[in-house]
C-alpha cells in the first residue's frame, strides 16, 4: 500500500453518512447499471445495523479509494440462509458446520481502479478481519479468473461452492469462498481510528 494511502475505521453511524462518497468507488470498480445504486446504497445502510458490523476505508489524499465491510453471519439474514441453502442442495452440508457455525460475513471489498495493484485490497481485507472473535470468514465473488479471486486466495480463501446463482441473478454465477481466521499472509497496519475524513460524515 502507498505511503500516502491511510485506513480509516468508520463506525455505523459515519458509515451510513459516507455511503455516497463509498459509491462513487463502487460505480468506478464495479460499472453496474446507474439504476442498481440507490438499491445498493439502501443494502449498505442497512448492513451498518447489523451485530459485529466493522467497516475500513482506504483514503488518499483526503479521498476514499476502496472500503470493505463486514459484520457477524446469523440465521435470518439474507445471504447466509440462501448460501446455506445452496450448500446443503448441493451436497456440502459439511462446509455448513465448518465455515458458517461462526461466521464473519465479508459483503463488499472494493478499489477504485486508480488505486489497485498497489496493496490497497490485501491491506482492506486484513484490517476487515483483524481480532475478530468469530472462528471464519466467509464471501462470494464473481465465478472465473479475477484479481479479486486470487487475493482471496492468497489470503487462506478457499473455494466452498462453485458456479453459484443468488435468486434474481440466474446469468450472473458467484463463487463462495471460506476462510478461516485469522487470515494468512502479511497483515495490514491497523486503522488510524474511527474518526471521518471529510466534514460532512457527521
Amino acid at each position: 500500500m502507498a505511503a500516502s494511502t491511510e485506513l480509516r475505521e468508520l463506525a455505523p453511524r459515519a458509515f451510513r453518512h459516507a455511503v455516497p462518497a463509498l459509491l462513487e468507488v463502487y460505480e468506478a470498480a464495479m460499472r453496474p447499471p446507474p439504476e442498481q445504486l440507490p438499491g445498493r446504497a439502501a443494502v449498505m445502510g442497512s448492513h451498518a445495523g447489523h451485530p459485529g458490523f466493522r467497516s475500513v476505508v482506504a483514503v488518499d489524499d483526503g479521498r476514499p479509494v476502496g472500503f470493505a465491510y463486514a459484520f457477524h453471519g446469523r440465521e435470518g439474514q439474507w445471504w447466509h440462509d440462501v448460501v446455506i441453502e445452496g450448500l446443503r442442495a448441493h451436497g456440502h452440508a459439511r462446509h455448513v458446520r465448518r465455515y458458517l457455525a461462526d461466521p464473519l460475513e465479508i459483503a463488499e471489498v472494493h478499489v477504485h481502479p486508480d488505486a489497485q495493484n498497489r496493496g490497497v485490497g490485501r491491506s482492506l481485507l486484513h484490517a476487515l478481519c483483524s481480532g475478530r472473535p468469530e472462528r471464519t470468514a466467509v464471501l462470494s465473488t464473481r465465478s472465473g479468473p479475477s484479481a479479486a479471486r486470487h487475493l482471496y486466495r492468497s489470503c487462506g480463501f478457499v473455494e466452498v461452492l462453485e458456479s453459484f446463482s443468488f435468486p434474481g441473478t440466474p446469468d450472473q454465477p458467484f463463487s463462495i469462498m471460506a476462510a478461516r481466521l485469522p487470515l494468512v499472509g502479511p497483515g495490514a497496519p491497523p486503522p488510524r481510528g474511527r474518526s471521518p475524513w471529510w466534514p460532512w460524515t457527521g
